[in-house]
C-alpha cells in the first residue's frame, strides 16, 4: 500500500496530510476517502480539469496518462510537467507526494 502525502493547501488542507491508498486507486478517490475536499466538477468522468494536481514525487509510479487526459490538462491553470488529473491518475506501488493547486477553472480568485 503506497503512502500519499498531500502538501498543505490554503483552502482545503492547511496542514497537509499523509495517508495510504491501494494500488489502482485514483488520487481523487484517496483524497475523498480521507475527507480532502478536492474539486471534481465532472464527477470523475475525465471531462474537466478541476481535479488537476501536481505530482512532486513518485510520478513514474502512476498509471499512464492517455490523450483525453492530456487534452484536458492543457486547460488547467498552473500546468507543470508532472501534472495529472486526480480522477485519472491511479496509484502504483511507490509512495507519492501530491500538490493540489490553489486555483482551477472554478476558483479563479483567491478567497480571503
Amino acid at each position: 500500500m503506497p503512502n500519499i502525502f498531500f502538501y498543505p493547501q490554503k483552502f482545503i488542507l492547511p496542514k497537509g496530510l499523509k495517508v495510504t491508498g491501494n494500488t489502482g486507486d485514483s488520487i481523487l478517490d484517496v483524497a475523498l476517502k480521507n475527507n480532502i475536499k478536492m474539486e471534481h466538477a465532472c464527477e470523475k468522468s475525465c471531462a474537466c480539469c478541476t481535479c488537476h494536481c501536481i505530482i512532486r514525487k513518485g510520478f513514474s509510479s502512476l498509471s499512464k496518462c492517455y490523450e483525453k487526459e492530456e487534452d484536458l490538462l492543457d486547460k488547467a491553470w498552473g500546468l507543470e510537467r508532472n501534472s495529472r488529473l486526480g480522477c485519472q491518475a491511479r496509484l502504483g506501488t511507490k509512495d507519492i507526494e501530491v500538490e493540489i493547486p490553489l486555483y482551477h477553472v472554478n476558483r479563479s480568485s483567491e478567497k480571503k
